[in-house]
């Protein structure tokens, strides 16, 4: 027997994006269904930023044993746990749960269907026994972990970002197949708590970031052991005896007890009959205009499956987007110059806006690059953290384009330039605040102050500084 529902709005996929429309339109007073056919909380609670960073953090306690000489401790090789520190991740997603939790939804008002949706019609739904017609559908399935077209992959056991964390043996050998944020992040953290880790990459390590600034990131995991192989191509993957062979052309074989396959993500668009829907998509993802609106009227799409930006906090912002628009019919649109996203390695890489190349293939030669670097910061010499460097970029008249940052704590530090290119500020701006000492933070100050150097201390300035000095005082 069909149950029907009219809801006000109505959400395929309870995860980032999904949860902040669903919690957003019941406190709002609308009536709202939520169909998940999966875990509460998506990809970021399950399989993604919770369990990496809940590792990373792990990682880095036991890497903090080995790094005591500068400071005048003895360095000791922790002794590592894997299968406590696996309790740790786990211990972290069942902390968090309940904010995403079927029971907390539906103390808000949210009638929540654990079942898998398809479209029947334009502005229908069918999740199991259950048909559901509303005016306003927001699909937000998310992405999931691909697998690139290599001979053999297929017929041997390997880890993505879904299985990973529920390992709880220490690998022997990880092989990482992808040189990109997940691969290098993963690859570091088993590398510190113990495993021998080799990564393989096609092209170039985090190909999307700044390269004077990953570069910085790629010494550092070659310091700390990672064996980093760029420009690789995979010809073949067996199993073996005790684990699985990488065979790269040429014919060199790289044996190792574990395999991790991190190159690339799809929209999870299969099964939604979107051509019912007239809802029109690409192997990228779900097609949309700039308020993430599809072909469909009725229907949004937000988060991974638009394909557009693979990140939680977009998608959380994404998610405001359609409240903004769609509940209350204001105008919102989508701004790209404001998205920033992080590299959680240590040290962690960070940017937003535009990048050095970017910015000179919109504004000419006529930018201005700044850079300061830790090794200048005294709260960095401090830590022994001097890896690494503040980027900006603005245009001619000071206008701030877009900055990146590696160093500790990157993705806190990158935070006030994503305010500046969200409120269209100038250089002046970030230059005049006043921040504690000694900190971090000072660096992008003085990044920022390096702008009006040359002005500042130039020979007008100090022929008009000479004459004032000659006048009374007042």
């Amino acid at each position: 027997m069909t149950d029907v529902h009219t809801p006000d709005v109505c959400i395929v996929g309870a995860g980032s994006a999904g949860l902040v429309v669903a919690a957003g339109a019941a406190q709002l007073g609308l009536r709202v269904v939520l169909i998940e056919r999966a875990e509460m909380g998506g990809d970021c609670l399950n399989f993604g930023c919770v369990p990496s960073k809940s590792l990373i953090a792990a990682a880095k306690a036991a890497q903090a044993q080995r790094s005591g000489a500068a400071f005048g401790i003895a360095p000791v090789e922790p002794r590592v746990d894997f299968a406590k520190v696996m309790d740790h991740v786990a211990g972290v997603i069942a902390a968090i749960a309940p904010n995403d939790s079927v029971e907390r939804f539906e103390g808000l008002g949210v009638r929540v269907l654990k079942e898998e949706a398809r479209f029947v019609g334009r502005t229908e739904l069918q999740a199991g026994p259950h048909r559901i017609r509303s005016k306003r559908i927001v699909l937000a399935t998310g992405s999931r972990p691909t697998a690139p077209p290599i001979p053999g992959l297929a017929d041997v056991p390997y880890f993505t970002n879904e299985t990973v964390f529920a390992n709880r043996a220490l690998p022997a050998h990880l092989i990482v197949i992808g040189g990109g944020p997940i691969g290098l992040e993963m690859a570091q953290a088993h590398r510190r708590l113990g495993a021998r880790v080799t990564v393989l990459e096609a092209f170039g390590f985090l190909a999307k970031d700044d390269p004077e600034l990953s570069a910085i990131v790629v010494a550092r995991l070659r310091t700390e052991g990672v064996e980093l192989r760029g420009g690789v191509k995979i010809a073949q993957v067996e199993k073996t005896a005790s684990g699985i062979a990488v065979i790269l052309d040429g014919g060199e074989r790289l044996e190792g007890s574990h395999l991790l396959v991190a190159a690339g993500r799809a929209p999870n668009v299969e099964g939604l009959d979107l051509d019912k829907a007239g809802v029109a998509h690409t192997k990228r993802g779900i097609t949309v205009d700039g308020a993430l609106r599809t072909s469909n009227r009725n229907v949004w799409a937000i988060g991974d499956c638009n394909g557009l930006y693979a990140f939680t906090h977009m998608a959380g912002y994404e998610a405001s987007l359609f409240i903004r628009s769609a509940l209350f019919r204001a105008p919102a649109k989508l701004d790209p110059a404001i998205v920033p996203w992080a590299t959680y390695t240590d040290p962690e890489l960070a940017q937003v806006g535009l990048s050095e190349s970017e910015a000179r293939k919109q504004h000419g030669e006529a930018i201005r690059v700044l850079r300061w670097k830790l090794a200048e910061n005294d709260r960095a010499q401090a830590e022994r953290e001097t890896d690494g460097l503040v980027k900006v970029m603005t245009d001619a008249r000071g206008r701030v384009l877009g900055a990146a940052i590696v160093g500790p704590h990157a993705g806190e530090l990158i935070q006030p330039w994503c305010l500046a290119l969200s409120k269209r500020l100038k250089i002046a701006a970030m230059a005049s605040f006043v921040p504690p000492y000694p900190t971090l933070g000072e660096a992008s100050k003085r990044a920022a102050g390096s702008y009006f150097t040359e002005t500042l201390f130039g020979p007008r300035t100090r022929g008009l500084v000479r004459f004032l000095a000659r006048l009374p005082v007042w």
